[in-house]
């Protein structure tokens, strides 16, 4: 017998290591995230920095979420009962996404230095997203490259100071034919996993004000379905959920130059779903992958205008049980992506602006120009004087039968 393994492990950005078995820990979610004043650009306290803090401090995110909700089975070739879905499909989905500004924002990351415990809050309704986890236990803190690492569908990301948390539960045992790779299970009655992971690069690693994180929620119950007539069969739902943020100490107005330029140039990663297979075959499944490079952002300061830029390349998706694998962004595939915006201290409190162009090169050199039904980037500048930028950007894709929705953040210092 083997624990459940939510998603196939081919998450990597990395040249060595991948996703692997599931970090065991136990949740304990506080009732509130206390201690600290929110991040919303007030100078630090006496003593206390970003890269070594002193006390414990709240931080608003700036970022976005999305969420996927579906069931498959595995019916396989045995006949279909009334009234079933047919087997490599997923159905009963729900996808949902959303993007915070630099105003408002619905992600906290509370950390006190004393205990090192973080605190995470997503509450983003749009994007069906509602956590509160907190990470206290020393072996919530996990890596790549052992025999206990990060759940599967965390991105193993090549950047440099990236640190990684995980909590999960779970109840109920799933049994796995090892004639399937052991990724299929195939008993279990009433069995559930929910694994959620924190990451982050660490302050200091490349920014000293502003850092970029993520976060990965995978829950996954099964229940065996016994039908009046036809095959029994195990039928599994999933919910699914991705989030990517900047966040640290914000700028406050007056420290930021309202003459000059500023070129901004730093790490970006991104979470997205790609499926444009939708108009030629409905049942085509749905996958999460990342992305990550870098960002480009210039900023006008005297003409309250910026532009930016972001360049990166594609992780393998990440594989549920029971469907056809089925995708059509394939690993390695470069992301480039223009923008540009004003800033707008007042009314957003940072900066604010949309997308011009985005588009996908794949391996063997085709290019897929993205249809840009919507998009935003939201950012904030960072540090005493305006010294870093960070914020999160969102491009969905506009043509019918597609499920194109790509959510990211960026930071630079300059």
């Amino acid at each position: 017998m083997r624990l459940l393994i939510i998603l196939l492990a081919s998450s990597t950005l990395s040249a060595c290591g991948g996703a692997g078995n599931q970090t065991v820990g136990s949740a304990s979610t506080p009732a509130a995230v206390g201690g600290g004043t929110p991040g919303t650009g007030s100078t630090p306290s006496s003593g206390h920095t970003f890269v070594a803090p002193t006390e414990v401090k709240t931080y608003s995110g700036i970022g976005g979420v999305h969420s996927y909700q579906y069931t498959t089975n595995n019916l396989g070739a045995n006949p279909l009962p009334v009234g079933v879905q047919g087997t490599s499909t997923q159905y009963n989905q729900l996808y949902a996404g959303d993007a915070t500004t630099a105003r408002n924002s619905n992600i906290s990351i509370t950390y006190n230095p004393r205990d090192a415990i973080f605190d995470l809050v997503i509450n983003q309704p749009s994007g069906n997203v509602n956590q509160t986890v907190r990470f206290q236990d020393p072996a919530h803190r996990t890596d790549f490259g052992g025999a206990s690492q990060p759940q599967d569908g965390v991105p193993n990301l090549a950047a440099s100071g990236i640190q990684y948390l995980e909590v999960g539960s779970g109840s109920g045992t799933l049994v796995y034919d090892s004639s399937q790779s052991n990724i299929f299970p195939i008993g279990g009655d009433g069995a559930s996993v929910r694994r959620s992971t924190f990451f982050l690069q660490k302050p200091g690693t490349t920014t000293k004000y502003v850092t970029f994180a993520g976060f990965v929620r995978n829950a996954t119950s099964t229940a065996l379905i016994v039908p009046a007539a036809g095959a029994s069969f195990i039928e599994q739902n999933n919910s699914l959920e991705r989030a990517a943020f900047a966040f640290g100490e914000r700028s406050s107005n007056s420290g930021v130059p309202t003459t000059g330029t500023g070129t901004y140039s730093g790490d970006m990663i991104g979470t997205l779903v790609f499926n444009p297979l939708l108009d030629t075959d409905a049942s085509a499944p749905t996958y999460f992958q990342w992305l990550a490079g870098r960002a480009t952002t210039i900023v006008d300061f005297a003409a309250s205008k910026f532009t930016i830029a972001l360049n990166g390349s594609v992780t393998p998706p990440g594989f549920d049980v029971y469907t056809t694998r089925t995708f059509a962004l394939p690993a390695g595939s470069t992301f480039a992506a223009a923008g540009a915006g004003r800033i707008d201290l007042v009314a957003a409190g940072g900066f604010l602006g949309q997308f011009s162009s985005a588009s996908f090169t794949y391996p063997d050199t085709t290019i897929f120009n993205l249809n840009i039904a919507g998009s935003s980037v939201d950012g904030a500048f960072f540090g005493p004087i305006a010294n870093e930028v960070g914020g999160g950007f969102r491009i969905v894709g506009g043509t019918p039968d597609e499920r194109i929705d790509i959510l990211g953040t960026f930071v630079g210092g300059k």
